[in-house]
C-alpha cells in the first residue's frame, strides 16, 4: 500500500506493522492509550483493595500513568483526524478484526473486575475460602482483597465442630438393617464381599464412596521415607498389597523437598507413632483422625500421642474439620469457609461399617465438594462419626488394577486411580503423599 496525504488511513495494522512519522503519533495517541488503560484501571482499582500485589509507590506511578494516558487519548480524539477513502474489503477486514480484538480485551478486563469487586459475592467468596483453605496458595486472594475483606467473607463461611470426645459405645457391629434407599445402597451386598463402591455425583463432578465391610481392614500407610519425601498413593497401595486406599492427612514439604513427605499432627501406623507434632496449616479445626484397637473411629481433639494411645488407637492421621461426632453434624454457615474443591472424607456407621469418601472436582478448580456437600453425603449413608481429610491434588482412590477395569482413569503399574485428580498445574494427574488411608486383604 502506498501512503500519502490523500489517500492515508489510519489504523492499528498500518500503524504497528508500518509506522512512518504520522504514525508515531497515531500510536502514541491512540493505540497505546487503548492498549493500556484497560490494564492500568484494572491494577488501579485492585490497588484499592489491596497492596499486596501492586505495591507502595508502584500504585502512585500507576495512577499517574492511568491518567497519562487517559490524557493523551482525549487529546488524539481532538487532534487526528482521518482522510475519507474507499477502503479496500481486505483493509476493511483488519480494521474490523482490530475492533473485535480491543473490544474482547476490553470485556475480559471489564469482566474480571467485576467477577472480584462486583455486587454478587458466589464468586469472591468462592475464591477466598478456597484460596485461604490451601496450604501454600493464600497469597493469591491476598494480591486482590484486604485483610478486612477476607475476613468478611470467612466470617460468612465458616464451620463449627461438635465440642465432644468421640462415644465408641455408639458403634454396634452386631446390627444391620435397611432403614432407607441409603441403607439399602451400603448394606446389600454379595457375601464375603470386603467392600463396596457406590458411584455418586457432587456438583456436577464425579464421585465414589466405598463402604468398607471389616473396620479392622483399614489401616493407615506412610511413605518409605516419612519426614523426608512424599509417595504416589499407588505406591503406597502397593508396598502393602492393599487391596483400596484413598489420600490420607495433612503433610508439609520437607526442607528441600516438594512431595509432601511430613505428615501434621499426630500420625500412627499399626501401632507405631510416626509423628508427634503440633504444626498443622489447619490448626483451628480437625485432630486425630484414628482406628483404634477395636476398630472403632475415634475424633480427638487437641491430639497428643500419648493421648492416642490411653484411647488405644492403633492407625490415625490429622486433619479435619471434624463434620459430624456421636451423629451430631457440625454447623456449617455458607460453604464452611473451605470453598469447593475435590475432598477426601472418612466415617463410621453405627453397624461399623467404614465409609472412604472422594469427590473431583474440575481443571478449573471451581467445583467439587464444600464441607456441606461431605457432611451431607456421610449423614445420608449413617455416618455416626465424619472428618475430612485431605483434599484438592492429593484427592484420590487407589484398587489393584484386575478390580479397577470398571472405574479405570489412569494406572501407576499394578494399581490404579479410579477418580481424576488435578493437579496444581492443571494437568490431570495426583501428587507424591505422606500418608494414606488403606484397606488390607
Amino acid at each position: 500500500m502506498n501512503y500519502n496525504d490523500k489517500t492515508e488511513v489510519l489504523n492499528f495494522d498500518d500503524v504497528i506493522m508500518r509506522p512512518n512519522k504520522k504514525d508515531k503519533k497515531v500510536f502514541l495517541l491512540r493505540v497505546l492509550p487503548i492498549l493500556l488503560i484497560p490494564i492500568l484501571f484494572v491494577l488501579t482499582i485492585i490497588s484499592t483493595h489491596s497492596l499486596r500485589l501492586v505495591i507502595i509507590p508502584i500504585n502512585y506511578v500507576i495512577y499517574v500513568l492511568l491518567s497519562l494516558f487517559i490524557y493523551l487519548f482525549i487529546l488524539g480524539l481532538f487532534t487526528i483526524k482521518k482522510k475519507k477513502n474507499k477502503l479496500a474489503k481486505k483493509k476493511k477486514l483488519r480494521k474490523i478484526l482490530c475492533i473485535i480484538f480491543v473490544s474482547i480485551y476490553v470485556i475480559c478486563c471489564s469482566t474480571g473486575l467485576f467477577l472480584l469487586y462486583g455486587p454478587y459475592d458466589n464468586f469472591r467468596s468462592w475464591f477466598i475460602s478456597t484460596s485461604m483453605s490451601t496450604m501454600s496458595h493464600q497469597y493469591i486472594c491476598k494480591w486482590f482483597y484486604s485483610d478486612e475483606e477476607i475476613a468478611n467473607v470467612l466470617s460468612k463461611n465458616y464451620i463449627i465442630e461438635i465440642n465432644e470426645e468421640t462415644d465408641t459405645s455408639l458403634i454396634d457391629m452386631e446390627k444391620e438393617e435397611y432403614k432407607n434407599k441409603y441403607e439399602k445402597q451400603i448394606l446389600n451386598r454379595k457375601k464375603d464381599q470386603d467392600y463396596k463402591i457406590i458411584k455418586l455425583e457432587v456438583n456436577g463432578q464425579r464421585a465414589y464412596l466405598a463402604a468398607i465391610y471389616d473396620p479392622s481392614k483399614v489401616k493407615v500407610a506412610v511413605s518409605s521415607n516419612v519426614g523426608r519425601t512424599g509417595q504416589y498413593a499407588t505406591k503406597m497401595a502397593s508396598d502393602n498389597k492393599a487391596i483400596l486406599a484413598v489420600n490420607g492427612g495433612g503433610f508439609a514439604n520437607a526442607p528441600g523437598d516438594t512431595t509432601g513427605g511430613r505428615p501434621t499432627g499426630v500420625t500412627i501406623s499399626n501401632g507405631k507413632v510416626i509423628t508427634d507434632n503440633t504444626y498443622s496449616s489447619d490448626a483451628q479445626s480437625g485432630g486425630l483422625i484414628g482406628m483404634t484397637t477395636d476398630n472403632k473411629l475415634v475424633l480427638i481433639k487437641n491430639a497428643t500421642a500419648s493421648k492416642a494411645k490411653k484411647m488405644n488407637v492403633r492407625d490415625g492421621v490429622s486433619w479435619g474439620p471434624f463434620l459430624i461426632v456421636n451423629g451430631k453434624k457440625s454447623f456449617i454457615k455458607g460453604n464452611g469457609g473451605w470453598g469447593y474443591a475435590a475432598r477426601t472424607a472418612i466415617g463410621q456407621r453405627q453397624d461399623g461399617i467404614i465409609l472412604l469418601l472422594v469427590v473431583d472436582s474440575n481443571s478449573t478448580r471451581t467445583k467439587g465438594a464444600s464441607m456441606t456437600d461431605l457432611t451431607e453425603i456421610m449423614g445420608n449413608y449413617g455416618a455416626v462419626n465424619a472428618a475430612n481429610l485431605d483434599g484438592g491434588t492429593s484427592s484420590v482412590m487407589v484398587l489393584p488394577k484386575k478390580e479397577a477395569l470398571k472405574y479405570i482413569n489412569s494406572c501407576d503399574k499394578d494399581y490404579c486411580y479410579i477418580n481424576d485428580p488435578v493437579d496444581s498445574s492443571l494437568k490431570h494427574k495426583t501428587r507424591g503423599i505422606a500418608s494414606t488411608v488403606i484397606v488390607t486383604k
